[in-house]
């Protein structure tokens, strides 16, 4: 029965081998083509940015890049929109807090 398959499988995909990437030093495991919102969420991981005013927690909302929730720092760039940026080898990802600039004296 088609619900017993992963999407994978109902697609006939064979994605690459299984890759590293860091979320705030935690070790997350990544195929190739997976954006790093997809890596969070296969984690486990829900929120991964905080908002200018009041540190609320925000994550991915409209998973297309329309909506700039889903804001983190990637290798030391803020601002990368999660739901767009791959994954790739190595990268670390950190917890973006209000504009992201803090380290960058703007």
């Amino acid at each position: 029965m088609a619900r017993d398959r992963s999407p994978a499988e109902l697609v006939g995909a064979s994605p690459g081998d299984a890759f590293e990437i860091t979320f705030d030093g935690r070790s997350l495991s990544a195929l190739p083509g997976q954006s790093v919102a997809a890596v969070l969420w296969a984690a486990g991981v829900l929120a991964w940015r905080t908002t200018r005013e009041g540190g609320r927690p925000r994550g991915a909302f409209c998973g297309i890049g329309h909506c700039h929730d889903c804001l983190v720092t990637i290798d030391g760039r803020p601002n990368r929109r999660a739901c767009l940026d791959p994954a790739r080898p190595g990268a670390a990802v950190t917890t973006q807090e209000g504009h992201g600039h803090a380290d960058l004296a703007v």
